[in-house]
């Protein structure tokens, strides 16, 4: 069976996954890669993706090809695109740039194909019912309600890490006022969706960069970096308490908290704004973090694709989620 890359454009990094799939619908991680590019910063109002941010990409898509084909030459490559090209006006020149420098086409997919592959990673990884499920990225955040396992709703909102931090808020310290300018037009996004009314009380299975830092920061605080990521629970007291912490810091103190990396230390507030936002609205006291996302998802798909199986993921069997 073949070896299968998954390359993930997103908004503010890039990330790669080598994987050797078995025909049993089991496979096997080879390689996990991720490049800050920050594709989405400075695409303002008129949604350019400017060039140093393509440079910066295309580098890291480089050097990711290099090893990728060190495993197979004849590797099969997957790649998809989300928020940032998606949105962009200069798509056209974009996906020129990507052809040149990897020799094939990428898929850009759409907010709502986006949360379709989050369901689908999440779902074969984690044991959930009764969840809503949040992808926040750097230009856009996905929303998937699940009930009694099934997908039955989803969405796709144009507000990310990077977007709203450069919309709204100071890189450094942030003030009060940029900070009610930017709840205020989150709150906005989440209170035009009437079927989140639905998800009251459900937890939150988190997905992002942004997210799962927040987990990382518990990890030590509560001294567990022994425990994954994957799987890794907190309260919503807890994640408000890092909220708080983050405020009233500026970059260099938070980019000094264990766990954050310093790539993000400018944008973390507006990453984490949405996951603050919405565990209010729907009245929320779990966050249940998960490391599989949309790359995993497109992993899955074409693993059924490809085997005409099921995916054989034990990561699914050997967690549990704590009752309420």
């Amino acid at each position: 069976m073949p070896t299968l890359a998954i390359l993930d454009l997103g908004s503010n990094s890039v990330r790669m996954m080598v994987n050797r799939i078995n025909a049993d619908g089991s496979y096997e991680v080879l390689d996990r890669r991720q490049e800050m590019v920050r594709m989405s910063a400075g695409m303002g109002d008129e949604k350019v993706i400017q060039p140093d941010a393509i440079d910066r990409t295309m580098v890291a898509l480089a050097e990711f090809k290099e090893i990728y084909t060190t495993f197979d030459e004849q590797v099969h490559v997957r790649a998809v695109a989300t928020a940032a090209v998606r949105q962009a006006s200069n798509q056209a020149e974009f996906l020129a740039r990507f052809k040149e420098t990897m020799g094939f086409d990428l898929t850009v997919i759409s907010g709502d194909q986006e949360a379709v592959y989050d369901f689908k990673g999440v779902m074969n990884s984690l044991p959930v019912n009764d969840a809503l499920i949040l992808d926040t990225g750097g230009a856009s955040t996905e929303m998937i309600l699940v009930k009694s396992g099934k997908m039955v709703q989803r969405i796709s909102v144009p507000i990310g890490a990077v977007n709203i931090t450069e919309a709204h808020l100071e890189k450094n310290l942030v003030s009060a006022k940029s900070l009610f300018n930017a709840l205020t037009a989150t709150n906005k996004y989440f209170h035009d969706i009437a079927w989140l009314a639905n998800a009251v009380n459900l937890p939150i299975i988190a997905i992002g960069g942004s997210n799962r830092t927040l987990a990382k920061i518990m990890r030590h605080r509560r001294n567990q970096l022994d425990l994954p990521v994957h799987g890794y629970q907190m309260t919503k007291d807890e994640v408000d308490d890092i909220f708080a912490e983050l405020l009233g810091d500026n970059k260099a103190e938070r980019i000094g908290i264990r766990g954050l990396s310093k790539a993000r230390g400018d944008i973390i507030i507006g990453g984490v704004l949405p996951i603050v936002t919405l565990l209010t609205i729907i009245d929320s006291n779990k966050v249940i973090f998960s490391q599989s996302g949309i790359r995993e998802g497109v992993l899955f798909a074409t693993i059924e694709e490809l085997t005409n199986q099921h995916v054989l993921n034990p990561e699914a069997r050997q967690l549990t989620i704590d009752a309420d």
